[in-house]
């Protein structure tokens, strides 16, 4: 590996950082302490700051020189409401609160970066240091786009990160095209009309007809998609009734649809409200239907994804990174900002847990899971990778 030296010695200083903001989570738009946290530290090394855009989110500007290029970064900020069972001494110290998605190692990934940039840093253009608050389902990228991100902030490119669990620790993912899926959720609520259950004849059931679209709207994937569009739809909930010997007079079910493109989105909505609407009818019941797109599929520029690998594997060697990884279905609102500009998304490898400290949880070091840390060796991967990336993007013509 080609680590800054600078940043390997400060290690200590940016790992006390993110156990800082470990132990101190705090969910989507309520980022207030993490905030206060990065615009100080930006503030004591010499970078432009500003805040409130997206409500919590901050923006560090660096400027060197006479260059018009600029490159956009960003980390992530909030936490999710998880009650965390690690007992080590950085654990959440906020009950139900916890940063188990590694979005504390993000920022303070960003951090190192930004120091290092500001008193090292040799370059000629702008560095636009973005964190990002409510990404878990908070759509924050995009609240900060609405707030002027990228007006006021013009950036050439914009690039993100983040860990990886399963993936070796210290290796990269990255891919051109789609990276990671689209977020959209479904319900459909069923009104039919309530009868004792021994004489269903007098009424119209709205569970047995519930049943009949869930099974339907899976053809949606198997009969209509193309078979080499990638596609997940898929039903979690169903409820109906409140007692065995009655049919209800409503019934819903829900569930969650992923995709890589925009058009097979619009082909699995049009074809669900089709099958609701008509198996509805057809069985003498009523359908409302709500269908909410959260997060556009992630998608890499290719001339950025090119370029984000090349830079990874400087830094940590061509046998550490993978260029064409497997793209995942879940998401991740950063999509956002690739509709605004070109940009990559890429992994970094966060190990199979063994990095975790004694008193740690009992479960899997997966994201999202009560037992997860963030691998502090990470830290100086990352910053480095962020340093050469900016440096080597501005330094292009």
């Amino acid at each position: 590996m080609k680590l800054i030296p600078e940043i390997q010695a400060a290690q200590g200083e940016i790992q006390g950082l993110r156990r800082a903001i470990h132990a101190h989570p705090e969910l989507r738009y309520e980022e207030t302490q993490t905030a206060e946290l990065v615009a100080s530290k930006l503030a004591e090394w010499g970078i432009e700051v500003h805040r409130g855009l997206g409500k919590t989110g901050v923006v560090g500007v660096l400027k060197r020189g006479s260059g018009t290029r600029s490159i956009g970064l960003r980390a992530d900020m909030d936490a999710l409401p998880i009650q965390e069972l690690n007992t080590f001494e950085h654990r959440s110290h906020n009950e139900g609160k916890m940063h188990a998605c590694g979005h504390d190692g993000h920022t303070a990934m960003l951090l190192g970066a930004a120091q290092h940039l500001a008193k090292h840093g040799q370059f000629d253009g702008t560095i636009v240091f973005i964190f990002q608050p409510a990404e878990e389902g908070g759509a924050g990228a995009k609240a900060m786009i609405d707030d002027g991100l990228f007006t006021r902030f013009p950036v050439d490119a914009v690039f993100g990160i983040h860990n990886w669990p399963g993936i070796p620790e210290g290796y990269f993912g990255v891919t051109e095209g789609p990276i990671m899926a689209s977020s959209n959720e479904f319900r459909i609520e069923i009104k039919g009309v309530g009868s004792h259950a021994a004489l269903p004849h007098n009424g119209r059931d709205p569970v047995f007809t519930a049943v009949q679209i869930a099974n339907g709207l899976q053809s949606i994937i198997t009969r209509n998609k193309k078979p080499i569009d990638t596609a997940v739809l898929s039903i979690t909930q169903i409820h109906a009734g409140d007692a065995v010997n009655v049919v209800p007079n409503t019934a819903w079910i829900a569930g969650t649809a992923r995709t890589f493109t925009t058009e097979t989105l619009d082909l699995i909505e049009t074809r669900l409200r089709k099958i609701a609407e008509s198996t509805a009818e057809a069985y003498e019941c009523s359908v409302d239907i709500t269908f909410h797109r959260n997060y556009p599929p992630t998608v890499n520029s290719s001339a950025e994804a090119q370029f984000a690998a090349q830079v990874m594997k400087e830094v940590v060697g061509a046998d550490r990174v993978n260029d064409s990884i497997e793209p995942t279905m879940g998401a991740e609102d950063f999509s956002f900002m690739l509709l605004e500009k070109p940009g990559c998304y890429a992994f970094l490898g966060n190990g199979d847990g063994g990095h975790r400290e004694s008193g740690h949880g009992a479960g899997p070091c997966m994201l999202h899971n009560a037992s997860y840390d963030f691998n502090d060796q990470l830290l100086p991967v990352g910053a480095s990778y962020w340093v050469h990336l900016a440096m080597k993007f501005l330094a292009k013509k």
